[in-house]
């Protein structure tokens, strides 16, 4: 277990009322909650901020931001240490598929009722939708834009060069909704388009995991997984299970089926005939 969040679960008898909800919160979304503002975690606990801060100032943090800081640090070492575990020990097919299997778990529970139906409603009522990701999170971005634009008009891929994303973002405002999926190591490509198509109106979902990419401050709607895999292996099935949800989601909100047909249609039409 995270040395923090043990350290949360021993003094927990020690601490006042108020105290004891934050850490009742921080523990059943560990390492989430912590990674937030000061007022969401209070806010989510029914507590007042300065209460938020006096347990921190308890644990022997500087600040909010230097707990956060230590939050991220042990987090990242236990990530090294299952590295460093399948370097050193033979792989073990059947442990790797429960541990998938549990991140899995954890990745589908971490997107709540109300925070799909907030992403599937942008989706559905954006102006048009961009998607784009890192060096492996790209293909998530790419299934969610397949699927999507089969389902509603106005949905593409964010493109790769400077030029085109230049004149993309051209036409980009306010009733545009922008998709970025943003994993450890954080791409600076997405950081600067992203920046731009929020510095001209048009809004950010964001998918990250629990460390948290440095666009969540630019996100409306933020989508935290975990990221727990066997080994090396980033967990993609984690992403496009999630964008399962959001497309069976946000198909609900539209009336597809007409548009399905047409697209049948049209895909058979431009079929080689049989030979």
């Amino acid at each position: 277990m995270d040395p923090l969040e043990t350290r949360l679960g021993e003094v927990y008898a020690e601490l006042p009322p108020g105290e004891r909800a934050i850490v009742r919160v921080l523990l059943d979304d560990y390492p989430f909650a912590a990674l937030g503002s000061l007022r969401a975690l209070a806010d989510r606990a029914g507590v007042s901020p300065p209460t938020a801060s006096r347990l921190v100032d308890r644990l022997g943090f500087a600040g909010f931001a230097d707990f956060q800081d230590a939050v991220r640090a042990t987090a990242r070492e236990q990530d090294r240490s299952r590295l460093r575990e399948f370097v050193t020990q033979p792989p073990d097919p059947h442990r790797a598929a429960e541990e998938l299997r549990s991140g899995l778990q954890s990745a589908l529970a971490a997107v709540t009722e109300p925070l799909l139906t907030e992403v599937a409603t942008r989706l559905a009522e954006a102006g048009g939708v961009w998607a784009l990701g890192g060096p492996l999170s790209e293909l998530a971005a790419e299934y969610l834009v397949r699927q999507l634009a089969g389902l509603r008009p106005g949905v593409h891929r964010v493109p790769e060069s400077p030029a085109a994303r230049a004149r993309t973002l051209l036409d980009l405002g306010p009733s545009d909704v922008v998709v970025a999926y943003d994993f450890r190591r954080y791409s600076p490509g997405t950081a600067r388009f992203v920046r731009a198509a929020r510095s001209r109106g048009a809004r950010l979902v964001l998918v990250t995991d629990a460390w948290q990419s440095p666009l969540a401050e630019e996100a409306e709607v933020l989508v935290r997984l975990p990221r727990e895999a066997a080994g090396p292996i980033a967990p993609l099935t984690h992403e496009i299970a999630v964008t399962e949800l959001v497309l069976v989601a946000t198909a609900s909100r539209l009336s597809p089926a007409t548009r399905l047909a047409d697209l049948d249609a049209l895909t058979q039409t431009l079929l080689p005939p049989n030979p």
